[in-house]
């Protein structure tokens, strides 16, 4: 599914499911920077891992402590499958790889691709503050290169051809585990590719998305708000804002990766995302450090679209990183046979 849908009105029970959600979350983020977790619950449904396939994928759930992950192996018969490494959205405080949403959506990935989906738990906010969310997400790559853990992982699983993604606060981890992973020297783990689906940036002054947000959905403004103040550390110094590094990631204060082997790059924005305007200065960031980097726009799309299957734009999504996953494997051939016949 190549061809990008014709825009279509968004379902009632979709605007329905998004005010259902947003009400419920809005109502448990409280004054004092804690949340009240019995209304997240309720919009929260968790699912078990099955190793009986559901949709022609299994799942099983592996302990990597203090945090978890759960792994989505297709029904394909191939000697070789891409890794992908999942992380969540929920503005950090929100959701794990059990949640309805995230366990269907990997499920999705996993077949489509089709790929070895791992998608990786990471504490939350407010009980744990910034870096705990970037060391867990950075923990997940080391552990999978570690080579007693290799048994965890189905034996076509190429750790050679691993992907990062993530959407919203995850496509934010996201992003910083690259950083990192162009700085580590993995033993058998590569990272070939990034996608960041929508992903949750910020910044002191506010951008026009951000301003002009009565005809954006998914994502408010005064979440944002609340997550970013409660990531902060408990005893953060002078120089913590939101332009630092890890909320304003292409702003004053960002960290220069132009010398960084830092993966080639898709971005997936939204239209009615209040956070349009950040994921695309996002990308032009990537472009002006010499990263190789391209961009997905759905105008009339709001934060989260990929997670309602029913909508034609969350499986055209999912066919969109499947072309740049198969566009990265087939450069990395490439450059693999020319290296070969020069020696």
């Amino acid at each position: 599914m190549d061809q990008k849908p014709e825009t279509n009105p968004i379902p009632q029970a979709i605007h329905d499911n998004l005010f259902i959600v947003n009400t419920l979350i809005n109502d448990g983020l409280r004054t004092d920077g804690l949340i009240d977790r019995r209304f997240g619950k309720l919009v929260d449904t968790k699912v078990r891992a099955s190793l009986n396939p559901i949709e022609g994928v299994k799942s099983y759930d592996v302990s990597i402590d203090p945090c978890w992950f759960r792994v989505f192996v297709p029904d394909v018969i191939t000697h070789s499958l891409p890794v992908i490494v999942y992380y969540h959205g929920g503005g950090f405080a929100f959701y794990g790889p059990d949640s309805t949403p995230y366990d269907g959506l990997c499920r999705r990935f996993a077949k489509m691709v089709p790929a070895i989906v791992i998608s990786a738990s990471y504490r939350l906010i407010p009980e744990h503050r910034y870096p705990t969310q970037y060391e867990d997400g950075f923990n997940v790559l080391k552990f999978l290169d570690d080579k007693k853990n290799r048994m965890m992982l189905p034996k076509n699983a190429d750790l050679q051809r691993c992907f990062v993604l993530g959407d919203c606060a995850g496509g934010n981890i996201a992003h910083h585990v690259c950083i990192r992973a162009s700085q580590h020297k993995f033993q058998h783990l590569k990272v070939l590719g990034l996608v960041a689906l929508q992903p949750l940036f910020g910044g002191e002054e506010r951008v026009e998305s951000e301003i002009s947000c009565e005809n954006r959905l998914g994502l408010h403004l005064d979440q944002t708000d609340f997550y970013w103040n409660v990531i902060q550390p408990l005893a953060p110094d002078e120089k913590w804002d939101r332009d630092n590094g890890a909320i304003n990631v292409s702003g004053p204060k960002a960290i220069d990766i132009s010398g960084l082997s830092f993966p080639p790059t898709l971005v997936v924005v939204g239209g009615r995302d209040i956070l349009e305007d950040r994921q695309r200065n996002y990308y032009v960031w990537l472009k002006n450090s010499g990263k190789e980097a391209y961009l997905e726009q759905y105008e009339y799309m709001f934060h989260g679209f990929y997670t309602f299957p029913q909508l034609a734009e969350s499986t055209h999504v999912i066919s969109v990183v499947k072309n740049f996953i198969n566009k990265q494997m087939k450069f990395k051939l490439k450059l693999k046979l020319h290296l070969h016949s020069s020696l």
